[in-house]
């Protein structure tokens, strides 16, 4: 396996040549403390998540870890699928610290050191919890949107606020207000998707006074202030005229900002040349998307893209085309983007090339002989009640907790090796997670370790609850069906057990203090416009 030493990976973040720096740790670890320039492709997720994020397999990508051990299986995966420019950080991450190099904790680094010089280079209005209080309590009339995706909104979210993710704001919120003068307060859970949402409306020019809740759902927590769970209710679609005013902020937004606008020979150019990498983005709502997309595109609502850009595109200096019917999502999410230094096109608006419907097709990395065979939720839910199998999740812990297949066992799939040695190798194992795309490989993993009837979730925890069946939510860290450690990811502050409020605390401080030490990555480059 080829290695990489830690000062030629530094050079070669700034040559200007598409890199990846997959990170293949679980996301505790990488959570804890990691490259600001690497992706989160874990090992256990590597299958689904490589050919999504580095579709190109010539790209040249470093893989990183602490001890190696982890990256030359990973290494070794990819290579027997086809990708051929791997490289091993030699001493992993200790390898980058000891010369003298940052590394940051969290997630969404570089997403959210932007949002903070937005903040302060563009002076985005911004209202304290207190006041946001009075006008509610007042009955003042006001728009709050939460510009969070739905699933965080229903988690946690403010009396009186709906839901509308990011990219929506320009393309739904017009269509609601009927006055100028009525202010909108642009929420989420801290503090960049506030910031960029209310800055979105701005940038497009609405009259309306608009502001960001200063540090979001977690600032009007720690104010001792109510939130409210389960709130379900989003800005509408706009009509034919909310329609029309959207399209026109967003055209005054893309001459402004002279946004790159590209045809369809153009994009399928693009996708035809084997020297760069092209993501092709649609960046609406999922429903929108299933309804009809540009074939092979990815579904990346426009909110998240701008959020946590590094979870989507993978590739350093790769190409990024934006799509959606309406010009409108693509071009606010394409100008935040470009502003990121990521070279960015809208592709022109056209309802004849949305034609693949259905969710985002993944072919994943199956290697012959490791398929394994799938089970509905239906006969899943048959088996149990029979008792005649054993339910292993090996999806996200957080969504596990809060609500899991009842009786299912939960292990990372990283520590399968140890956590089934309680069954008995004749079991039949049905191993789920939270959509049915991870949980094959764990199966197989299950069958290569001798374990004779092992089986999937046809689409995971979600499809079991869409036939109707019951989940159940773990009330104790203590659960003797938790069978690992749950260090696959990072648990928000609202998530914890106790210390809730330093938890909210130190995340708000380590927010605010990101754009210093961001901007000594000198491959990053901002450039903040209104």
């Amino acid at each position: 396996m080829r290695t990489v030493q830690a000062d030629t990976l530094w050079e070669w973040l700034h040559d200007g040549g598409e890199i990846v720096v997959a990170d293949v740790r679980d996301g505790g670890p990488f959570a804890r403390a990691h490259i600001l320039a690497a992706a989160s492709i874990p090992l256990a997720q590597i299958e689904v998540l490589a050919p999504v994020m580095v579709p190109r397999r010539s790209t040249r990508t470093v893989l990183v870890d602490d001890t190696g051990v982890l990256s030359s299986r990973a290494a070794g995966i990819l290579e027997a699928h086809g990708y051929t420019d791997l490289w091993v950080l030699v001493g992993g991450q200790g390898a980058w610290e000891a010369s003298g190099r940052q590394v940051f904790s969290g997630s969404g680094i570089i997403s959210k050191a932007f949002g903070e010089m937005v903040e302060h280079d563009l002076d985005t209005p911004r209202i304290e919890a207190a006041e946001l209080r009075e006008w509610l309590s007042s009955g003042r009339e006001m728009v709050l949107v939460d510009a969070r995706p739905m699933a965080e909104f229903r988690t946690v979210s403010l009396p009186g606020g709906v839901d509308c993710p990011g990219a929506e704001l320009v393309y739904r919120v017009p269509g609601l207000l009927s006055s100028p003068d009525t202010p909108v307060v642009v929420n989420c859970a801290g503090r960049t998707r506030s910031i960029i949402g209310a800055q979105s409306l701005r940038n497009a020019g609405i009259p309306n006074p608009v502001f960001a809740l200063k540090n979001g759902t977690m600032g009007w927590q720690l104010a001792g202030f109510g939130a409210v769970s389960g709130s379900s209710e989003m800005v509408p679609e706009p009509g034919d005229g909310g329609r029309a005013t959207a399209r026109a902020l967003a055209d005054a937004v893309r001459e402004r900002h002279r946004v790159s606008v590209i045809d369809a020979s153009t994009l399928a150019a693009f996708l035809a040349d084997p020297t760069r990498t092209t993501y092709v983005f649609d960046v609406r709502q999922a429903d929108a998307f299933e309804k009809g997309h540009y074939p092979g595109s990815v579904h990346a609502a426009g909110g998240q893209l701008v959020q946590a850009t590094d979870t989507y595109a993978a590739v350093r200096n790769a190409r990024i085309v934006v799509v959606d019917e309406h010009m409108v999502q693509s071009v606010m999410t394409a100008h935040w983007l470009a502003q990121m230094g990521w070279e960015v096109h809208v592709l022109e608006s056209s309802p004849d090339l949305l034609t693949e419907t259905g969710p985002h097709r993944i072919d994943p990395l199956v290697t012959p002989g490791d398929e394994v065979s799938r089970v509905t939720a239906d006969q899943l839910a048959e088996w149990r009640d029979r008792g005649s199998c054993t339910v292993v999740d090996v999806g996200e812990s957080y969504w596990y907790r809060e609500g899991r297949i009842p009786g299912s066992f939960y292990s990372m799939r990283t520590r399968l090796d140890s956590s089934l040695t309680r069954f008995r190798y004749d079991e039949r194992l049905v191993f789920c997670c939270s959509d049915g795309r991870f949980a094959p490989f764990a199966a197989a993993d299950a069958r290569r370790m001798g374990f004779d009837h092992v089986h999937a979730l046809e689409g995971g925890r979600n499809a079991w609850r869409r036939a109707g069946h019951p989940t159940e939510r773990i009330g104790e860290d203590t659960d003797d069906l938790v069978l690992s450690e749950t260090d696959d990811m990072w648990y928000p502050p609202w998530a914890r057990k106790e210390g809730v409020n330093e938890a909210i605390m130190q995340y708000l401080t380590w927010e605010t203090g990101l754009l210093e030490p961001v901007s000594r990555e000198t491959y990053i480059t901002f450039t903040v416009r209104s």
